[in-house]
């Protein structure tokens, strides 16, 4: 029986390989997106996350969220994943998105689905730490929340020991750390989920949509992300191991966010010797089976090209 999956995003070209892979997967049914500010504003990530789903031929309900961290001033990538927070030829979407915040959508969707549903947040946590409050017992109705952020004993993306998601929104973080149990996939093993250069390569010389799908692996080369194997694919890290649970090896650590401001400020402050004597508030991601990673990923995207092009 295929997973339930609720993704809370912000497409990104990440977030767009890994929502196409999870569309196309036969283990997943993506039951909603809700969408986020974050690589690019809350306007474009909406767009951008229906655009994925219009591309591939997919009916998914999408609610759009917050436009702005709980505290801190919002900071875009658009250097980074292209002009509108995502590259390649996409469709417009048609129509609009409803009223419904994404926040009242993630409540909405874990009461529904209850034990079944996975909640995969992998963009700033602003959205999720709304819900939580809406919801305190959220981590109770469903399954499990995976959360893509932060560098738990690993340096940072955007700052020495700070990473993306969790630096655009501190206090969201450190709210859904606290009170969410997450599965925390962070820099500690998604720098080394890697899309090899040559897959790339084959997905450009086969055009149509997996030519779109290399458009988004095509990373700037001043890109920390660009490594000598292929970019890392981050957010595809969490559902790799929705997919495949051997993907990632995991150990309990109680963690804290640094919400003070100075130079460590968004960073995950992981008490991996136990200086605090306090029990365990998340998993850490601290090992990846990369082939496993990629394999899931392949499987996906074939899927997303192969469902795309029944259309046609």
């Amino acid at each position: 029986m295929a997973r339930k999956v609720l993704f809370d995003t912000d497409p990104g070209c990440d977030d767009a390989v890994m929502l196409a892979a999870a569309l196309g997967h036969d283990a997943i049914d993506v039951v909603g997106l809700t969408t986020v500010c974050g690589n690019t504003t809350v306007e474009n990530t909406t767009r951008n996350a229906r655009a994925i789903l219009e591309l591939g031929g997919y009916d998914v309900p999408v609610a759009r969220g917050c436009a702005r961290p709980l505290v801190d001033e919002l900071t875009t990538a658009e250097w980074i994943h292209g002009a509108g927070g995502i590259r390649g030829d996409l469709p417009y979407p048609s129509g609009d998105v409803g009223d419904e915040h994404a926040a009242d959508a993630i409540v909405r969707h874990a009461r529904e689905h209850g034990g079944d549903l996975t909640i995969a947040a992998v963009g700033p946590l602003t959205n999720l730490a709304l819900a939580l409050a809406m919801e305190p017992a959220l981590p109770d109705i469903v399954d499990d929340i995976y959360v893509m952020g932060g560098a738990a004993l690993a340096a940072g993306n955007v700052t020495p020991v700070a990473e993306a998601n969790f630096h655009n929104d501190p206090a969201a973080a450190s709210r859904v750390v606290q009170d969410a149990s997450p599965t925390l996939v962070g820099l500690d093993v998604t720098n080394d989920a890697t899309i090899p250069f040559e897959r790339i390569e084959s997905y450009e010389a086969r055009g149509g949509v997996l030519g779109t799908v290399a458009d988004w692996l095509r990373y700037p080369a001043d890109a920390l992300d660009a490594r000598e194997t292929g970019p890392s694919i981050h957010d595809a890290a969490v559902l790799a191991d929705i997919v495949d649970p051997d993907t990632l090896d995991f150990a309990d650590y109680y963690c804290e966010i640094d919400t003070t401001g100075g130079p460590s400020h968004g960073s995950v402050v992981c008490d991996q010797h136990g200086v605090y004597d306090e029990a365990p508030n998340a998993a850490v991601a601290l090992d990846i089976d990369v082939e496993r990673y990629r394999d899931v990923v392949a499987a996906g995207l074939s899927g997303y090209a192969t469902h795309a092009e029944a259309r046609e």
